[in-house]
């Protein structure tokens, strides 16, 4: 999703959850309710303007992602108390595994580089975004 038009993390996850709805058939008001719930937990906010909002969602067999380009950035708590323009959402089936840990471990790897960041930002439409998250590999 790019230049999503949105100005909370609660509209963000709504308008995410929406897409995964109609793309995924999966429950929106299921999804914006695991993502809050986790949220209070503690920011998902990396800094330099990334998040991996992510939370377990009954009913999936297997984790599901969606790349998310906010229009303009949004307060999202993140340590280094920037606001958030990109994100990546991330579910997960309601069981705990190693798995799940591995995917965020190496998604903010990738929001740690600088250029895959710069890259990223410069990407004009959902292919090249597919694209760079594919061919990433450490520096």
């Amino acid at each position: 999703m790019l230049d999503l038009d949105a100005t909370t993390k609660r509209s963000a996850f709504e308008a995410i959850a929406d897409c995964l709805e109609k793309r995924d058939s999966l429950d929106a008001q299921q999804i914006v309710a695991s993502l809050a719930e986790r949220e209070e937990l503690g920011s998902t906010g990396l800094g330099r303007g990334v998040a991996i909002p992510h939370a377990r969602v009954e009913g999936l067999s297997h984790a599901v992602a969606i790349f998310a380009r906010l229009a303009l950035p949004i307060a999202f708590d993140a340590p280094d108390g920037k606001p958030v323009s990109d994100m990546l959402v991330l579910l997960v089936p309601p069981q705990p595994t190693d798995h799940h840990l591995q995917v965020l471990a190496l998604v903010a790897e990738m929001f740690c580089d600088a250029n895959f960041r710069d890259a990223l930002r410069s990407a004009d439409d959902g292919e090249s975004v597919w694209r760079l998250f594919a061919d990433w590999s450490p520096s």
